[in-house]
Formats: structure tokens, sequence, C-alpha cells
């Protein structure tokens, strides 16, 4: 199928005019609403209904393939004709036949693979090796002597009896086709459309009662085709043995009932030749010309018959009446309607007589005439193609005064156009009883319209009297009710009146009872407000009462709580004084610990640098030693290569630590600068002081001399002990080298002081409390100067000495390492 079918909704098969009813056409319609009716060997496109716009929803197409009609999507019914969408399918198929000759008439037919040329025909000869295709032409006939054995679509009549008789039978893949050319077909579509436009024929509206058949389909085309039948000659529906005549081929072809119906019309006019002359009796000539036929060929078998009262009724009309259709297989029954169709009309009388000839071995065992029935309506053993033989030979070998050949016409086929006329039976006994028959259906028709009337009416006696019984019933019934209804109201008003008086008793003892309440209450009433009244004199009354002492507790707790407040105010004061103290001792300390801590962190950095010192130098002789052994064991490049990335690691590790020893110099620069900017500091801000207190103790007696002496020189060895201290610092504060840039180079160390232990010591020597303030002496502050800035002078002295000693140290490390490297590059190059 095309690209844009997805879905295929709906399939229906187009009954051909030329291939028997062998559809060959399908109609497939899409989820487009398009139906498309393709050839189903060739997948030819022929035509197609339907548009996207107007989309096809459901189709059906008539039996006998001439219309088609569609549902589509808007609601609309549109009704197609196929002869006019195209005419090729009313074309019939290109010629394909083959010619067999008579050397090849013994092989199978199946075996033999024919290929059909337009020149002539191929057919491949059978050979021991492989097989051969030859040419075989048809024989060189005169046109004016086989002009007669031509048939339609370019067949021969005589290569296909050669055919017939080489095989025993048409290929049933063409036999449709051979059928239809042996029997020369019109196809006069609108002849058999008038027929079948009369609707269904009165005497076949009932025949599923008589011939009941399974298939509704096969029942319906048995039905139209008997009606044609009927339509167009009028005895047709009054012979009772039609159906049979007619169901083999209605079967054969159910797709296409125009074929049917002029097959079996074509079969009634030339192999039906003399049945209807004595009707409604079966046809006694034709049964005559079979008794003498078998009388000449087996007389033997026609004495049994005849001595058993077996009439030719009953051995040769069932076999002529049904067709053989009982008495054979379907398959058998194409096999010989092939012989009856290729030979002359009597070659079925002559099928008859050859079918008891060959069965006359179990004809001759029978002696009753239920026997004889049961024979000749049912299937026995036979072999169909002796019998065929026996049929060509009765043909062949009957004498002339007795053939049927003389008495039966030759074929004549339908005329085009228009169906021929078929007058050959009794007019006046078909009319007869066509008049009969109407006559009784009249009278049948008026009996039932008088048996309505006489229905209808006794139905309405019997509506009005059963609408007047129901009438009397209805009016006793209200009678009886209004009775009763008046009954009840008279009992009704009797209890009404009784209620009334006991309502209005009722009423009386509830007004009383109503009166002595409403005193009761008033009663009532008045007490509960005495009540209230002395309650609320009450409640003043303790209200009263609970202010008075309310007020007096609130007088003694205020007294309580300022009592309360005073008490803390004093205790906040002496917090605050005793926190202040607190502060003053925690500040000191802090600037000691700090001290301290400052202190011992220059320790510990001058360690870290010093065993960094001793780890590198290990790190270098280590490296020596293992370069030596590398040289002296002569490792291959590899090793050699790991050494060199090694170096370089320790390279970069050097220096990342030079860089962190000019870092730290730069610090200890820094902080070096700031320690002598806070000493200058601390010396303007101590001789400010000094000069202060100096005046300050001029003025006080004499007699605290002595004591002051003593603290101050106290103070002034102290300050001595701590500047000692300091100028003897260096050998444990951190001194942190510096690396070199290059080689052979380097930067002067510089030793980390702590500015705040300085500033911390330098405060302590001039701080004074409060309580020395008072008892401060006089001592020679010049000269404690004079040895500070002494003390301040070996210091710096110090420093600079151990900054030559660390830069020495620096210097020579860095030549060796430099020395080293290079060696191990000479190596390793």
């Amino acid at each position: 199928m095309p690209t844009q079918i997805r879905t295929v909704r709906q399939l229906e098969f187009l009954p051909d005019s030329f291939d028997g009813g062998a559809s060959q056409t399908l109609g497939v319609l899409s989820q487009d609403g398009v139906m498309r009716f393709i050839n189903i060997h060739t997948c030819k496109l022929h035509f197609h209904m339907g548009s996207p716009d107007d989309a096809i929803t459901t189709v059906t197409v008539n039996p006998n393939g001439r219309h088609v009609v569609a549902i589509m999507d808007n609601g609309y019914i549109n009704i197609y004709s196929v002869q006019s969408l195209t005419q090729e399918i009313s074309k019939p198929p290109p010629s394909r036949v083959a010619v067999v000759t008579d050397g090849d008439r013994n092989q199978d037919f199946s075996n033999l693979k024919v290929k059909v040329r337009s020149e002539g025909v191929q057919r491949p000869g059978m050979s021991s090796g492989r097989t051969q295709v030859k040419i075989v032409r048809p024989p060189v006939v005169s046109t004016v002597d086989d002009k007669e054995n031509e048939l339609q679509a370019g067949l021969n009549k005589k290569r296909l009896v050669a055919l017939l008789k080489a095989f025993g039978e048409y290929p049933a893949k063409y036999r449709m086709f051979v059928w239809r050319s042996l029997l020369c077909l019109p196809e006069n579509h609108a002849a058999y459309s008038s027929l079948t436009d009369k609707g269904l024929h009165a005497a076949f509206l009932t025949l599923q009662d008589k011939y009941p058949i399974k298939s509704h389909k096969l029942q319906r085309g048995l039905q139209r085709v008997l009606s044609a039948l009927a339509h167009w000659a009028a005895i047709f529906g009054e012979v009772e043995y039609l159906p049979l005549v007619a169901f083999p081929f209605v079967k054969l072809f159910q797709n296409n009932p125009m074929l049917c119906f002029e097959v079996v019309a074509t079969v009634i006019v030339n192999w039906c030749q003399h049945w209807f002359e004595y009707f409604p009796n079966p046809p006694l000539n034709i049964l005559n010309m079979a008794e003498n036929i078998l009388a000449h060929h087996d007389k033997e078998l026609l004495q049994h018959l005849v001595d058993c009262g077996i009439t030719s009724q009953l051995y040769v009309w069932p076999l002529l009446e049904t067709l053989f259709s009982e008495v054979l297989t379907r398959d058998e029954w194409l096999r010989l309607f092939d012989n009856i169709f290729s030979n002359h009309p009597s070659f079925l009388i002559m099928a008859c007589v050859a079918y008891i000839t060959c069965c006359r071995e179990p004809l001759l065992l029978c002696s009753q005439k239920q026997d004889f029935e049961y024979f000749f309506h049912h299937r026995n053993n036979l072999d169909l193609g002796a019998m065929i033989k026996e049929t060509y030979r009765l043909m062949s070998s009957t004498p002339a005064d007795i053939h049927p050949r003389t008495m039966l016409s030759d074929f004549t086929p339908l005329t085009n156009g228009q169906y021929p006329v078929f007058n050959q039976y009794p007019e006046f006994i078909v009319e007869y009883q066509s008049q009969e028959r109407e006559k009784i259906r009249l009278q049948e028709m008026e009996y039932i319209r008088e048996r309505q009337e006489v229905s209808a009416v006794r139905a309405d006696f019997v509506r009005r009297q059963a609408e007047e019984e129901a009438f009397h019933k209805q009016q006793e019934l209200l009678q009886k009710a209004e009775e009763q209804r008046r009954n009840i109201l008279a009992q009704e008003e009797e209890k009404l009146t009784q209620q009334r008086a006991k309502l209005a008793a009722m009423k009386r003892e509830l007004k009383v009872k109503e009166l002595l309440l409403l005193d009761a209450t008033r009663r009532r009433f008045l007490k509960h407000q005495q009540e209230l009244r002395a309650s609320q004199i009450q409640r003043l009354d303790h209200e009263i009462s609970r202010k008075v002492d309310l007020r007096e507790r609130e007088t003694a707790a205020a007294v309580q709580d300022l009592e309360v407040r005073q008490m803390e105010l004093e205790a906040q004061r002496r917090q605050f004084e005793q926190h202040l103290l607190k502060e003053q001792e925690r500040t000191g300390q802090d600037l000691e610990e700090e001290v301290e801590l400052r202190m011992r962190k220059a320790e510990r950095d001058e360690q870290t640098f010093i065993e960094l010192l001793h780890r590198k130098e290990a790190n270098v002789q280590v490296l020596e030693e293992s370069l030596t052994e590398a040289c002296q064991l002569g490792l291959e490049s590899d090793w050699q290569r790991d050494v060199a990335e090694r170096l370089q690691q320790a390279d970069a590790e050097q220096e990342r630590r030079r860089v962190r020893l000019a870092e730290l110099h730069r610090q200890t620069l820094a902080q070096e600068e700031r320690l002598t900017d806070t000493m200058r500091d601390v010396a303007g801000r101590q001789w400010d002081e000094v000069m202060t207190t100096r005046a300050q103790l001029q003025e006080q007696r004499q007699p605290c001399s002595s004591k002051d002496t003593d603290g101050c020189r106290h103070t002034r060895m102290s300050s001595l002990g701590l500047v000692r201290g300091l100028a003897h610092r260096p050998s444990t504060t951190s001194a942190v080298p510096v690396g070199t840039t290059g080689a052979g180079q380097g930067v002067k160390p510089n030793t980390v002081t702590t500015p705040r232990q300085t500033g911390t010591n330098v405060l302590c020597l001039n701080s004074s409390s409060p309580s020395e303030s008072n008892t401060s002496t006089n001592f020679s502050l010049d000269r404690g100067r004079a040895q500070l800035d002494s003390s301040e002078r070996e210091l710096l002295k110090e420093i600079r000495e151990l900054r030559q000693k660390l830069a020495a140290r620096v210097r020579e490390s860095s030549s060796a390492s430099s020395q080293s490297v290079h060696t191990l590059s000479s190596v390793s190059q």
C-alpha cells in the first residue's frame, strides 16, 4: 500500500463480471477515508472512491458487483456505479491457454508448467536430465473450417476438448473462465438488472421453509436467481425441482449472481430441452430416450428394473432433476460438467445411462423400491473417470435411430442485449395454474381480510362489554364508598363534639393553674429582690475592708523595697571596686604572660632554624654520598633522571625556604624599627615622668629619704637586671636566616625581638602605684638613664655581631650547596 496509508478499516472483494465470481479486485478502505480498488494479482489500482475532504466511513458492495454503497463521514449515503467508474473491470483477462499434444496426454497436468506468450505457447518438455522449454505453435487450420470452434477471448473449442480428454478436467484456476467461454455468456447487465429490479417472485417468498440452507448468503442468492428465472419465464415459478437444478451453480457463482443466472438459463435452454412439454409431469420423452439407450446397451439390467417395478422416473429422473448434485461430490460434479459443457447437450442423458450401467452390480442386488430410491438420492462408490469414459463410449456406439442427438438441437447460446423468449412449455397449464394460484391467493386474501374484520368486530364487542362491566362495577364501588364515607363522617362529628367538651374543661383548669402560678411567681420574685440587695451590701463591706488591708501591705512592702535597694546599691559599689582591683591585677598578669610567651616562641623558632640547618647539611651529605655511589656503580640513565628530579625538588624546597627566610628578615627589620621607635617614645615619656616625679619628691619630707633611697635603688637594680637580660637575650631568640637569590649571595640575618616585652619592662620601671606615690623617695634619674643608654648600645652591638655570624654561616652553606648542584649537573650530563 502507499506510504500515506497507516491503517486499513475495511476490506471488500468486488465480484468481477469476467471471472465467474472469483473475485480478483479488492477494495481497501484506509484511515484517510479513500477506498482503493486493486487487482490482487497485478497490484494495479483500477479506481478509487472518496477523498480526505469527503471521507468514507463504511462500504457495502452489491452482490452482483454493479454498485457500491458508501456511508460518508458527513452522514450522506453515496451509491457508485462500478461500470461507469472503470472500463477495465469488465474486460476479460489476457489469453492464457496451454496446448497439449497427443504424446503428452498421459502426463500429470499438475506436473506440467506452461509459459504463455503472445506469439505462442511455451511448454517445458519432460526429460530425464533437466527441463527444456519448447515453443509449441498452434496448428495451422483454415479460418473457414475452424470458425465454428472459435470461442470468446480467442479460445478454441477443439483445443479445450483435447486438453479435457488429456487431463480429464479443466484447470481449477481457469475453470470459470473456460465455462464462460464454452457457454458464450452474453453478460447482459441491463437485462439482468431489469429482472432483479422486479424484486422477489411470489413463488419463492417462502423458499427457506421448503429448502432450508444454513448460509444466509446462499439462501438469498438462490432466492434471487430463482426470482429472476421466474420473471424471465412464467413456468419457472411453477417448477418445483428448479431449486435443485440451480443450487449447485448458485453455490459455485455465489459472488456473481448475474453469471449464475446466465449459466442456469443456458443449461435450461440447451441441456433441459423438452423437459417442460409434459409439465407438471416429468419429461417422459427424455426418460424414454434414456430407457431406449439402456435397453440397447444393457438389456439384463433393464429387465431387472422392470421386474422390480422400477420405471425411468425412479432411476433417471432423480439424476436429471438434481444434475447429479446428490450422487457426486463437488470435485466429481465439476469434472462431469467440464465434459458436459464441452459436448453436445445429449451428453447429459448419456451420462445418466452411463451412471446406471457403471452401477449395475449393486443395482442387480437391489429388489425393493425403497433401496432403489435411496440409491439414486445418495452418494455411491463410483469411479467418475470410468463413468465419463463409458459416456463417451455410449455417445459413439449408440445407433442413430435411438441417439438423443437426433432429437435434441445443438448448443445455442443466449442472445446479446436481451435474453431470448422461453416458451417451450404448455402455456395453458402454466396459465391455468397461475390463474388458479392467483384465484386461491385472492380468495385467501379475501378470507384474511374478512377474518381480520370479524376479529376487529369481535375485539370491539369484547372491549365494549368489558367497558360496561367495568363501569357497573365502578358505580357499585362508588356507592359503597359513599355510604362508608357518610358513616365515617357521622362518627367523626360525634367524636369531635366530645373532644370539644373535654377541651373546654381543660381550658378552665389551665386558667386556674395559671393564676396560681402567677401569684407564686410574683412572691418568689419579691423575695429574690430582697436577698439580692442584702448580698450587694455585704459585698460592698467586704470590698472596703479588703482595700484597707491591701493599702497597708503595699506601704510596708514599699518601705522594705527601699531598704533592699539601698543595700543593693552599697553591694554594687563594693563589687565594682573589687572588680576594678581584679581587672588591674589581671591586666598585669596578662602582660607578664604575653612577655613569657614571646620569649618561648623566639626560643622555639631559633631551635627550629638550627634543626633545619642541620637537616639540610645531612640531606646534602646524603645526596652527595648517593651521587658518588651512583657514579661509582654506573647506574643507567633512568636513575640519573630520578636523581635530577629529586635535586630539582630539593632546589625548589630550598628556594621556598629562602623566600620564607627573606620574608622573616623583612618582618624582623620592621619589628626592629618599631622597637626603636617604641623605645624612643618610652624614653621620652619616662623622662617626662621622672621630671614630674622629681618635682613632687623634692616637696616631700626628709624623714622618708632613707626609705625612698632603698626603693629607688631596688627599682634601679631591677631595671639594670632587665637591660642585661635583654643584652644577653640573642642567645635564646630566634635568628631566621634569609636565603640567597643566587649562588654566593646572601642577606644579613635579623633577630626577632618583642617590643611589647621591652615596653612592658620599661613601663614597669616607671610605673608607680598610688600607694608608692605617697611614699616615693629621691634617686638619681640621670644615672639611671645613662645606664639604660649604655645597656641599649651594648644590646645593639651584640645584635650586629650575631647578624654577621649568621650571614657568614649562610654564605658558607649556600656556596656548598651550589657546588654540589654543579657537580650533580655535570655528572648527569
